[in-house]
């Protein structure tokens, strides 16, 4: 008689990929169906220059002024000195979460666990932030896209408030998104991104055709005395907030065909990628402003040297693929910010774990961390209702939060070198060496850590020019900080009250 009892031997492994994830103790709920294309999707478009490059274009020019160009190269290889650390640990750690579990498996589970919980937060922050993004260029398009009414300029009550109106608004739209399913996930991704690395390149080559000056006026001599230490401090926010979400290239391993291969190399050519086209973007613009003394480079941005030098009708054709990269590059981090809170929580790690851990079998999406991630990020938008000082306060803290979280990669990462036990050696799904710095693995590793600290001082610092410069919200001079010390204290009594776990296998 032929037995009809359920076999319960467990399947074995469908690919290499899910066997080398089995390796971590982990099995292969996510659906791994992402190419190097879409990997590569996934890093540029977190970083996503069209939507950060003009969001806070202003910002970087009202304080430095045609000099705060050369804040790009400098934030650009100290990146690129963290992006290396991380592909070495892409290739060895192929997990999601990234930087959770790097941090956990190269010091302990309690440092590891905040590292991912200022991780997740910051994510979290950066969705609201880029959400915020379409102020600066939905107006432009049209006048009806003000929706709350009033001056559109987010410096003002009535711009900052309807950024937070078409945030949110964007915000329902990428959160079904993120429910719908993998593959349909990748595809929106992979064209969004194609189209703006073409716009983008459109944009950089129509302006420097429409170029009213030279290079030479972004040197200190031609900027009027505009002193370059105060540029490379306060004007490196821009670079700063574009250059960060390489990592996401990581986030999405599970996902990724080959990803110990794949991820290493798509970290680093995300960043690449971005860190040319936005250089060339912010140049172009200086060199196509009609005016660099008017007031409006300094208040509207590209926006402005978009509709003003190339006229409205190209100019705002533009503007509407800047729109489309702003709405991938929020579906990027909030797909990002998905899978941290999934795989703190398929730890155990996180209240509701059970749910937040939860993978629909059918799209092989995790479904309550999007809406989590959807929900708070709306929430953070409703303080754009409160002062227009909140725009900055908002994008400011996102950048100082993934800053902290980076350096506590970084700093485990070289004491582990230090002491000679990290595995420099491997090999990837397909027999080939790991990437690895060989040599070069220490300097780079030293100079990554120093520089991420760096940044995250000067970012973090409580310039009231800054964050308040009208005076009387002492709140928002000091939000960073505060926004950071909240966090960590409801971390504490979160770990405090629940005990430690024990590290991921």
């Amino acid at each position: 008689m032929t037995s009809t009892a359920p076999d319960l031997r467990p399947e074995p492994p469908r690919s290499p990929d899910d066997a080398s994830l089995n390796e971590f103790g982990y099995d292969q709920e996510l659906h791994r169906s992402l190419s190097r294309y879409a990997s590569f999707a996934a890093g540029f478009s977190f970083i996503s220059v069209l939507t950060t490059v003009f969001q806070f274009f202003a910002f970087g020019y009202a304080f430095g002024g045609p000099v705060f160009f050369w804040t790009w190269p400098a934030v650009l290889i100290g990146q690129l000195l963290v992006a290396a650390c991380f592909a070495e640990l892409a290739a060895r750690y192929p997990i999601s979460g990234a930087i959770y579990q790097w941090s956990s498996r190269l010091s302990n589970p309690t440092f590891g666990w905040f590292a991912g919980w200022i991780m997740v937060i910051g994510q979290i922050v950066v969705v609201a932030a880029a959400a915020l993004a379409l102020q600066m260029v939905m107006p432009a398009i049209w006048s009806g896209f003000q929706i709350v009414g009033g001056d559109p300029a987010p410096t003002t009550a009535t711009g900052a408030a309807n950024a937070a109106v078409l945030g949110v608004l964007l915000l329902a739209l990428t959160t079904f998104v993120n429910v719908l399913d993998n593959r349909v996930l990748s595809v929106v991704n992979r064209v969004g991104v194609t189209a703006e690395i073409v716009g983008a390149i459109l944009i950089v080559v129509l302006l420097l055709t429409h170029a009213e000056r030279s290079p030479g006026i972004t040197f200190p001599t031609a900027g009027g005395g505009t002193d370059l230490l105060g540029a490379l401090l306060v004007g490196s926010f821009t670079a700063a907030y574009v250059l960060i979400g390489f990592d996401s290239a990581g986030e999405m391993s599970e996902e990724t065909h080959h990803p110990r291969r794949v991820a290493p190399r798509t970290i680093l050519t995300a960043l690449g990628a971005a860190g040319l086209l936005g250089g060339l973007l912010v140049l172009a613009g200086l060199l196509a402003a009609p005016s660099l003394t008017d007031g409006r480079l300094g208040v509207d941005g590209l926006s402005y040297v978009l509709t003003s030098s190339l006229g409205d009708g190209v100019g705002r054709f533009l503007l509407a693929d800047v729109v489309v990269a702003i709405a991938v590059a929020t579906l990027a981090i909030q797909t990002s910010a998905c899978r941290m809170l999934f795989s703190m929580a398929r730890d155990g790690r996180l209240p509701f774990s059970a749910r937040l851990a939860a993978v629909n079998p059918r799209t092989g999406m995790p479904t309550a961390p999007a809406l989590v991630v959807g929900v708070l990020a709306a929430a953070l938008l409703l303080l754009n209702f409160a002062s227009p000082e909140a725009f900055l306060a908002i994008g400011t803290t996102c950048i100082v939060m993934l800053y902290l979280a980076y350096a506590m990669v970084t700093g485990p990462l070289l004491v582990r070198r230090l002491k000679g036990t990290f595995p420099s050696a491997g090999t990837d799904e397909t027999g080939r060496p790991l990437f690895s710095l060989g040599r070069w693995g220490i300097p780079v590793n030293a100079l990554a850590l120093l520089y991420g600290l760096f940044m995250t001082v000067n970012l973090a610092w409580p310039r009231a020019e800054v964050y308040d410069p009208a005076g009387g919200h002492w709140y928002f001079q000091w939000f960073t900080l505060l926004f950071l010390l909240v966090t960590v204290t409801a971390g504490l009594l979160y770990h405090l009250t629940r005990g430690r776990r024990a590290r991921p296998a």
